[in-house]
């Protein structure tokens, strides 16, 4: 049997966790193991689905014996299964981390009774989400992981968390409901929700109806995936939530809005009709996100103005319609989903251990703490695209790309892509600089645990004071190999890149997708493939 077969299973397996973990409410210790277990078994599973379709090819899974176009798909291809694998990854390491968060606290930020089940369902919408082979589904995969949001985003019921999730909750509501119209209309047009045959109907209908559809899908994506000038609700929401959440949060909710951008722009509405207007808000997405980082003294709230900037990267790959153009931004969103999360789970230990997220505050944190420096280090230079990481990789992709289609608008992205990496380069290193390398003394307003003597590298003790905060080794532990994970990213980046290019060539070509899911014999409509170049 085909492994394919059981990709059901990686939207199961979390519900099913969430049910027995709900069940185990008043035994914390179960609860949080059978979380655990379940997130493992599921991301073995996702590796599993990986290797079957590195070389196999695109498959359909369709849903209770009911055929398409009728029926509920998921499609295992090679770009929905990588998103499997690194946002379950990701996932997984930020649930040990806020199991460690919890045990040294007593739960009191995240009750386990209710992160643990809540936390499962986020997984389990984010994984329908990029599986779901129809509009709807899809729809239902964002609702799923967004109603899970809701709850965990205001998880201990203070005021900001609860301001900050009213502002969320409107902003989703509103993208979510021109989704659902958007796919009404799509169904009023054509019959179905089914994405391969959709991809058929699409091109017969009129130039007009056909903008419209795509703008509006557009537009309901683009404000999950906080692209400018939709993403104003971003840096606001995010950093006033528990610091698993707001790692979680960074690194998967918006890569949904990006991934169902890249699967709607490839296989319903291929082309360049709407390429421009891509091209220009990825630029500004870009660069007004970086100008609004460098504004920040909470290292929070820089990496959410960050995370808008680098969304820009991934919409400039999909709008230049080109194998190079889309491979760099299959393989930047991989690197970025890890490299982010990384990062807000450094903050996290770096608000536990100085007091305080503002660099006003901060100080002295590298002789404090020199884990904690290697651990910001690391990722943060990988973020502003430091030779030879990752993220140095993933940009001159981009940027081989960009003048390889050889437009001005290109060029300008091009320039503009180089200009957000240096200037995200200036971010970290003020941090870096402000909180960690500069005197205590010098700190405009210094938190007294700042005083504190280093740890003993031996010991893990601390000499002349009892009051300051350990970091918890399993909150350690867990950021460690997800920063371990992000540097593997530039050591195996060879294959990645080749899985990249291989999925950009099967979204761009269409036929792959389409027949597997409506068969051998179904008709693809023809579209010229621009290859852009290899890497």
């Amino acid at each position: 049997m085909n492994i394919a077969s059981f990709a059901p299973l990686a939207v199961a397996l979390p519900i099913l966790g969430a049910a027995l973990a709900f069940l185990l409410i008043r035994h914390s210790r179960a609860q949080r193991a059978v979380s655990i277990a379940v997130l493992s078994l599921t991301l073995l599973l996702e590796c599993a689905l990986l290797a079957s379709v590195w070389d196999g090819g695109t498959a359909a899974v369709n849903i209770g014996g009911w055929l398409p176009p009728w029926g509920i798909t998921m499609v295992v291809d090679q770009f929905s299964s990588l998103m499997l694998v690194v946002s379950s990854a990701i996932s997984l390491a930020v649930l040990v981390y806020a199991t460690g968060q919890g045990m040294a606290d007593g739960d009191q930020d995240a009750p386990v009774s209710i992160f643990h089940p809540t936390y499962l369902i986020l997984v389990a919408g984010v994984s329908n989400a990029f599986l779901s082979g129809d509009l709807f589904n899809l729809y239902v995969g964002f609702e799923i992981l967004l109603t899970a949001s809701y709850v965990l985003m205001t998880l201990g019921g203070t005021g900001p968390r609860i301001r900050a999730g009213v502002t969320y909750v409107v902003v989703s509501v509103v993208s979510s409901v021109l989704f659902l119209i958007s796919i009404a209309m799509v169904y009023g047009a054509t019959g179905t929700v089914n994405m391969a045959d959709l991809a058929i109907k699409l091109a017969d209908l009129d130039e007009g109806t056909r903008t419209l559809l795509h703008v509006m899908l557009l537009v309901a994506f683009g404000i999950k995936a906080a692209v400018f000038p939709l993403s104003f609700w971003l840096p606001d929401s995010y950093p006033t939530a528990p610091a698993p959440v707001t790692a979680v949060f960074a690194g998967l909710l918006t890569k949904v809005g990006v991934y169902a951008m890249v699967r709607t722009e490839t296989l319903l509405f291929p082309g360049d009709r709407l390429n421009t207007p891509l091209m220009v808000a990825a630029l500004l997405t870009m660069v007004v996100g970086i100008l609004g980082a460098l504004a920040q003294s909470d290292i929070k709230r820089l990496l959410s103005f960050t995370l808008v900037s680098h969304i820009g990267y991934m919409v400039f790959g999909l709008a230049m319609s080109s194998v190079a153009g889309l491979g760099a931004a299959v393989f930047y969103v991989a690197h970025h989903i890890t490299i982010q999360t990384s990062l807000f789970m450094v903050t996290g230990l770096i608000e536990r251990r100085g007091g305080s997220s503002s660099v006003d505050r901060l100080a002295g944190l590298a002789k404090l703490s020199p884990m904690l420096a290697l651990l910001f280090f690391i990722p943060a230079m990988n973020l502003a695209g430091i030779p030879p990481f990752s993220g140095f990789l993933g940009k001159v992709g981009l940027i081989q790309a960009g003048v390889e289609l050889g437009t001005p608008l290109a060029y300008a992205l091009v320039i503009g892509g180089v200009i957000t990496s240096l200037l995200t380069l200036l971010a970290v290193a003020r941090v870096w600089n402000r909180a960690f390398w500069r005197k205590p003394s010098d700190a405009e307003h210094p938190d007294p645990v700042l005083l504190a003597e280093p740890e003993d590298s031996h010991t893990g003790s601390r000499a002349g004071r009892s009051n300051v905060t350990l970091l918890p080794r399993t909150m350690v532990g867990s950021t460690l190999g997800l920063v371990l994970l992000g540097v593997s990213l530039t050591v195996f980046a060879g294959p990645l890149f080749r899985l990249s290019d291989q999925a950009a060539h099967e979204m761009l070509d269409r036929s792959a997708y389409i027949q597997a899911v409506l068969g051998e014999d179904a008709p693809v409509p023809p579209l010229a493939l621009k290859t852009g170049g290899g890497k």
